[in-house]
C-alpha cells in the first residue's frame, strides 16, 4: 500500500501549539505538507498569550525535513482569521487544508453563565472557524481543491452539564461545516467534522481515570486522513478517541403524516407520538433537499 502524502499541500492548523493540534501539525508536516501553526498561546480560559507555543512545533517539523511557519494571530475576529489565511498565502502561495481546532474553555452551569463568558467561547471556536474558513474557502473554490475539518464535542451533540456555551458553540460547528460541504462540493472541497475525546490541558481535570487511555495521538490518524487527497467523504461526522472511530449521524425518521384534508390536532400529535419516534428504516439526509424529498413523498 502507498503511503499517504501531502506534499506540495499547504495545511493551516489552529491552535496548534500543544493538544491535538500539535499532533496534526507534526503529522502534517512529517509528511510532507507545509504547515501553518496558528496558536495565540494563551490560557484554557484564552486569556493572555505567547509565541513560545507554536515556535516549538515548527522547530519540530522544521527538524524533521518539513516546511512550517508560525502564526500567532487570534481566530476570534475576521482581521485575525484573514491574517491567518495571508501568511499561509505569502509564505506558500495557497491554502489546501485547515482544520480548525482552536479552543477555550469557560465552564459554568447554565444558571451561572455569564454573557461575557458565551460571548468568549463562540467568538473562539464558532466564529473563529467562521473567520478561518471563509478566506480560506475562496482561495480552495478558485483552485478546485480544499479539505476542511472542524472539532465538534460530545458536550454539543449530546449535552454536558456545564458547558451550554461550549455545547453551543460546538454543536454550531457542524452546521458550518455541513454548509461548506455543500456549497464545496462542485469545487473539490470536503468538510467533515470530529468530536475527539483526548487527554489535553483542556480535559485532563474532567476526564479523571480515563485520562492516560484518551492520548491525542489516537484522534491524529482520522484527522489526517479526512483532510487528506485519498479522503473523498464529506458531510460527515465522528466520534474519536481512545483508538475507537466512530461515525455520527442524524437520523431522520418515517414518522407519522396526518390524512390528507385534515388538521391535526395536539391530541392526534400525542396519540401518534410511539410512530413519530419510531427509529426503524430511518434515513440519513445529505442536506436540506433529502429532507424535503423525504417530506415530499410522504405527502404524497
Amino acid at each position: 500500500m502507498i503511503d499517504i502524502r501531502f506534499d506540495n499541500r499547504v495545511a493551516i492548523v489552529t491552535g496548534a501549539g500543544g493538544g491535538l493540534g500539535k499532533t496534526y501539525a507534526l503529522e502534517l508536516g512529517a509528511r510532507g505538507a507545509r504547515v501553518v501553526v496558528n496558536d495565540l498561546g494563551g490560557g484554557v480560559d484564552g486569556t493572555g498569550g505567547s509565541s513560545s507555543a507554536a515556535d516549538e512545533v515548527v522547530a519540530r517539523i522544521r527538524a524533521g525535513g518539513g516546511e512550517a511557519i508560525a502564526c500567532y494571530q487570534s481566530v476570534a475576529s475576521p482581521e485575525g482569521g484573514e491574517g491567518i489565511v495571508k501568511s499561509a498565502l505569502d509564505a506558500f502561495g495557497q491554502v489546501d487544508i485547515v482544520v480548525n481546532n482552536a479552543g477555550i474553555l469557560r465552564d459554568k452551569s447554565f444558571a451561572k453563565l455569564e454573557p461575557a463568558d458565551l460571548d468568549a467561547v463562540i467568538d473562539v471556536h464558532l466564529r473563529g472557524a467562521f473567520h478561518v474558513s471563509q478566506p480560506a474557502f475562496r482561495v480552495m473554490k478558485e483552485r478546485g481543491y480544499g479539505r476542511f475539518l472542524f472539532t465538534s464535542s460530545a458536550a454539543g451533540i449530546f449535552g454536558n452539564f456545564g458547558q451550554a456555551n461550549y455545547g453551543a458553540a460546538k454543536m454550531g460547528l457542524i452546521g458550518l461545516s455541513n454548509v461548506i460541504a455543500v456549497e464545496g462540493a462542485r469545487s473539490n472541497i470536503r468538510s467533515n467534522v470530529i468530536a475527539p475525546v483526548a487527554r489535553t490541558r483542556m480535559t485532563e481535570q474532567l476526564l479523571g481515570p480515563l485520562a492516560s487511555a484518551l492520548d491525542p495521538e489516537l484522534v491524529m490518524p482520522l484527522a489526517c486522513f479526512l483532510v487528506s487527497e485519498e479522503s473523498n467523504l464529506t458531510h460527515e461526522v465522528f466520534s474519536v478517541g481512545g483508538g475507537r472511530y466512530a461515525r455520527i449521524f442524524i437520523g431522520l425518521c418515517r414518522g407519522w403524516v396526518a390524512p390528507k384534508g385534515t388538521q391535526p390536532t395536539l391530541e392526534d400529535v400525542r396519540d401518534h407520538m410511539k410512530e413519530i419516534m419510531n427509529t426503524e428504516g430511518f434515513t440519513v439526509p445529505a442536506s436540506i433537499n433529502d429532507e424535503m424529498a423525504v417530506l415530499m413523498a410522504a405527502l404524497r
